[in-house]
């Protein structure tokens, strides 16, 4: 009984620490995401269109999203009120989730499952893993903790970084070899803004960065030795629909002619909640990448741009925390989890509004999926555990001053 009592204590006393707006703010877009999943699938579900012509019940994805945002929420509980931050500058700890990462985008290569025209799936039984996501997260804190320990040296010599940049290079070519150009293209671009943010200078920057470029193009002078065909054919086809997809509606440009059609349909107030009309087999994947322009039919603009401030009052917060300290692995780690959310959910909706070619980039928080659940519900605890860090040094250095 007294360890419950001293735990509730524990929990009271850290709660004063916790970005309570933060934590709502993301428990609201999984809320949202969860009322909208069962919309987009239901009706599909019990059709089987979704489900390989297997018709099943209208809460099948429900319900497997339902777990998930359940193991997302104890993921984020844990990390932000029970976990030690120290955990996260030990370098065994380092040494072995990036090692456990490169073992599992290897064993994805091998035994992976193909799932439209990326081999990024590693099928667990209980669930199908895209190990791509889960490392988003392991170079959101691999290369702040990098810069951050060697943080002197660099200033004077950026080579001291070119033996761990040239590995995050090199498992970057490793999610380009599983024909994952949009998951390459984010995990690029979390490292970009990392350096960008270190205020490094932009030649410096160059330097740091070429060496994960030249794994990059090791692995780009391999697969035009051995021939091999990265880029997926549905991918090079969406390049030329996205001029005018309503000149290829019945072919290439079929799908984001309907995504636009749907977003078109919802106008200010939307058609009502489960009432689209593009679910109903116009669209591919209304529950997982499509599923914004689901919301925009059925929420409406309102609706729509609700969710557009939440996501990126996220993305917002993560970068007023990155400007309250002077440690460069908080610092970088919140810029980190704000390009990776900020990016991804741009990239999803340029796809599905014909700004930039589709994907297959699920919006975070709302789109169907495990493997982008867990991760960005790492992304969210980690968030949380490094403000309430922040406000507990802030609070210890005002309690300093005092006693002065």
């Amino acid at each position: 009984m007294n360890r419950i009592k001293n735990f509730f204590r524990y929990i009271l006393g850290t709660s004063k620490y916790i970005d309570f707006p933060l934590l709502l703010t993301y428990i609201a877009l999984c809320l949202i995401g969860l009322t909208m999943v069962y919309s987009a699938s239901m009706v599909p579900a019990t059709r089987g269109t979704l489900t390989g012509g297997i018709a099943v019940s209208g809460t099948y994805f429900y319900m497997r999203q339902l777990i998930y945002v359940i193991v997302g929420f104890g993921i984020v509980f844990f990390m932000a009120y029970i976990m030690d931050i120290r955990i996260l500058k030990n370098r065994n700890v380092q040494q072995g989730m990036m090692a456990v990462l490169l073992l599992l985008l290897f064993a994805t290569l091998v035994f992976g499952s193909e799932i439209n025209g990326s081999k990024s799936w590693l099928n667990l039984g209980f669930m199908n893993l895209q190990a791509s996501e889960l490392l988003k997260v392991g170079i959101i804190l691999y290369v702040p903790y990098i810069i951050d320990r060697k943080w002197v040296q660099i200033q004077q010599n950026p080579k001291v970084v070119y033996g761990p940049l040239f590995f995050v290079g090199f498992i970057i070519v490793l999610v380009l070899f599983q024909k994952d150009v949009g998951q390459t293209m984010l995990l690029t671009a979390i490292l970009i803004c990392i350096f960008i943010y270190t205020g490094i200078g932009m030649k410096n920057i160059l330097r740091l960065l070429s060496a994960p470029f030249l794994g990059l193009i090791v692995g780009i002078i391999i697969i035009v030795v051995f021939r091999i065909n990265i880029l997926p054919a549905y991918l090079t086809a969406r390049f030329s629909a996205l001029e005018n997809p309503f000149n290829y509606e019945s072919g290439i440009g079929y799908h984001l002619a309907n995504s636009l059609l749907a977003i078109g349909n919802g106008g200010l107030f939307g058609r009502g909640l489960g009432n689209s009309v593009m679910k109903l087999g116009y669209l591919p994947e209304p529950h997982t990448d499509f599923i914004f322009a689901i919301i925009c039919e059925e929420l409406g603009f309102i609706g729509a741009l609700i969710v557009l401030i939440l996501i990126y009052s996220i993305v917002y917060r993560a970068l007023v925390m990155a400007s309250r300290t002077d440690s460069y692995f908080y610092k970088l780690v919140c810029v980190g989890i704000a390009s990776y959310i900020g990016i991804q959910a741009f990239v999803n909706l340029g796809g599905i509004s014909g700004l930039i070619p589709l994907t297959g980039v699920p919006l975070p928080f709302i789109s169907f999926g495990g493997s982008s659940m867990m991760s960005l519900s790492m992304a969210m605890g980690l968030l949380l555990l490094v403000g309430k860090q922040i406000k507990y040094e802030e609070a210890r250095q005002r309690y300093y001053e005092k006693r002065r």
